[in-house]
């Protein structure tokens, strides 16, 4: 199915623009609905849940490690695989109302949080993003970030 929706941007004013369902919201294609519980975090959330989460690491990282930016990177890494592993989110995402579960809607898990942290602590593959705003750091670990 086409829909046809009028979007735009503040420069260029309204656009008519042709999608189809395969990218009507990010989500759509791995079954998250588009808005509310379960669907895919956006942007702005994310952003400002892994600064809440390196600000943190910063603040223990100075209070402990004379702010060593490896220290930081440690404290980071080590505060994500054990709370997303356990609980399934970190500080910066439950503050955010956020959540990383499995595909199927399962908890992601100790091994799966570590794989995700691993590849989020080397930047590149949080900022590659798919159609649905997965990261690739989600993509490899079969996870996806969502609203709770």
């Amino acid at each position: 199915m086409v829909e046809r929706r009028d979007i735009g941007s503040w420069i260029e004013g309204p656009a008519s623009v042709t999608r189809t369902d395969a990218d009507a919201w990010p989500g759509k294609r791995i079954g998250r609905p588009e808005h509310g519980v379960g669907s895919v975090a956006r942007f702005g959330r994310r952003l400002v849940a892994v600064v809440v989460d390196w600000v943190l690491a910063l603040l223990v990282s100075n209070a402990f490690l004379d702010g060593n930016p490896w220290g930081t990177l440690a404290v980071f890494g080590a505060a994500q695989v054990v709370l997303v592993g356990t609980l399934g989110f970190s500080i910066g995402h439950g503050l955010l109302g956020l959540r990383v579960e499995r595909l199927d809607t399962g908890w992601a898990g100790p091994r799966r949080a570590a794989l995700r942290t691993l590849l989020l602590c080397l930047a590149v593959p949080a900022v590659v993003w798919d159609r649905d705003q997965r990261g690739l750091h989600d993509r490899a670990a079969g996870t996806v970030l969502v609203r709770r």
